[in-house]
């Protein structure tokens, strides 16, 4: 009986040290830390073997210095090529310094917003391009393989989420036949969301001539630092980004979750060289051996459009500011009138959560979509907890039931749009790779909004009404989520 207490009182010791543990490695972050810490005494021992496998940062600050630094002197080069100059010298004579894109009227209000873009997340302002905007998968996809069939030079994807199902075995079909016909064709898949059997699903692109990038390799089993961008280049004329990945169930195939609503654009114009000096940063970092020189090539003159106004702006474990998220504040931090996002994940950060309290107490129009059938449990019971909170300042909150709804979408005073892969939560801003265009156009934010209102007639209303008729084990599933919503 003596042993058994004294080896009870060693692991409860160990485990205390676990927990001591933590605290230093996690000393930057004591959100995360007192997360980490219920988890550890609630799931003695487990709970340090879950922190070993998916919270430990591991060597993820020397790997992605490495990689930020690469980044970096790859967008110097960039900076000092012919295109690059030629076109920072028709802006800077059209719009003497960023903060004054706008001298006057109201959308002077944005110029920070800009300025903070290309400051901080390297977003090249463009005032030439030409958008297409998606609300499904079944056009975007529709389109995307035609403008695939259309390619002379190159083709550049990369996408979180590959399924071997039937568009993905047609998407590679049209790629092996591209590559076939001597066409470059890069494919940078996230090694967590690629298909089972990818060796045999990409066999066909790899026979033909494609190449395949496979981004950080997981070792271990680790969901963090997952490379969720979703981009394609075609030619460098054309340019796809926005929250679909490739799959059947982003064409309302699941019959889990049937309908499947989400946010994309097609871009034609100079932004699309930023779409592909993103692809390539990645590219490169993912395959050394096959690095892709800045040059014409892929960097091609394009089409001066007399059209939308927008910057591609990333961030990541790769970037030195959470660069998207920083948008976001901006942007509901200097709206005027109206607020709108869409989001499957719900779960923001303080400074986030605090800036559309007092937007709503303010009396701006602040409304909020999630899903109404969740993929994630945790984070909907958490998103809730949020939500309760932003419906007592004022905010309008929604749950999407006809179907999914997976747009990544804000938008404010029916003047900018930022849309993407980021969502509003920690993963977004902290550990995954994203990438978004912030888009300063009012036909363009209309288009978003008409269906942003359309999608509301699909909802039911997350009201006073509906937390005072909730039970008491749905206050504790969303209690417990609210704690560990650091790791979420």
């Amino acid at each position: 009986m003596q042993g058994i207490t004294i080896g009870a009182n060693v692991l409860l010791l160990i485990n205390i040290l676990f927990a001591v543990t933590i605290v230093f490695l996690e000393r930057k972050n004591p959100g995360a830390t007192w997360a980490w810490l219920m988890v550890v005494f609630f799931l003695p021992y487990a709970g340090f073997v879950l922190y070993l496998l998916i919270g430990l940062e591991g060597r993820k600050r020397n790997t992605f210095i490495v990689k930020s630094g690469m980044d970096r002197e790859l967008f110097k080069s960039y900076s000092a090529s012919d295109f690059y100059v030629e076109r920072a010298g028709a802006l800077e004579e059209k719009y003497p310094n960023f903060e004054c894109v706008w001298p006057d009227s109201d959308w002077c209000a944005h110029n920070g917003l800009i300025f903070l873009n290309f400051v901080g997340g390297l977003g090249f302002f463009c005032d030439d391009n030409l958008v297409e905007v998606y609300h499904d998968g079944n056009t975007k996809f529709e389109k995307l393989l035609k403008d695939l069939e259309s390619a002379k030079e190159f083709i550049h994807l990369q996408y979180y989420i590959m399924r071997n199902d039937e568009l993905g075995a047609k998407l590679i079909s049209v790629l092996a036949k591209k590559a076939g016909e001597g066409v470059e064709v890069r494919f940078l898949q996230d090694c967590m969301g690629k298909p089972r059997g990818h060796k045999k699903m990409f066999e066909p692109l790899m026979k033909a001539g494609g190449f395949l990038g496979i981004f950080l390799p997981m070792y271990l089993f680790r969901i963090n630092y997952r490379n969720h961008r979703k981009i394609c280049v075609i030619d460098g004329t054309i340019g796809y980004i926005g929250g679909l990945n490739i799959g059947d169930e982003y064409l309302g195939k699941s019959k889990r979750f049937g309908n499947w609503r989400d946010a994309h654009v097609r871009i034609e114009g100079n932004s699309v060289k930023e779409l592909n000096l993103r692809f390539i940063m990645d590219w490169n970092y993912t395959r050394p051996d096959n690095i892709v020189p800045l040059s014409e090539r892929y960097f091609p003159p394009t089409k001066d459009f007399d059209g939308v106004k927008m910057q591609i702006v990333s961030s990541g474990p790769d970037t030195r500011w959470p660069n998207i998220r920083d948008g976001y504040i901006k942007m509901i931090a200097g709206a005027k009138r109206s607020i709108y996002i869409q989001t499957p994940y719900f779960v923001p950060d303080d400074s986030i959560f605090e800036t559309l309290k007092i937007a709503g107490l303010s009396g701006i129009d602040v409304r909020i979509m999630i899903p109404g059938k969740p993929d994630h449990p945790f984070v909907y019971w958490a998103a809730l907890s949020y939500l309760d909170e932003l419906v007592a300042a004022g905010v309008k909150c929604y749950k999407y039931h006809d179907g999914f709804v997976h747009s990544k979408l804000v938008m404010i005073d029916s003047q900018v749009t930022s849309v993407g892969t980021a969502n509003i939560d920690i993963r977004s801003f902290k550990l995954n790779f994203e990438i978004n265009a912030f888009i300063y156009d009012k036909e363009i934010t209309a288009k978003f909004e008409q269906q942003f209102f359309e999608d509301i007639a699909h909802c039911a209303n997350i009201d006073r009404e509906f937390y005072d008729m909730r039970g008491n084990w749905s206050k504790v599933k969303e209690s417990v989520s609210r704690l560990i919503s650091p790791l979420l």
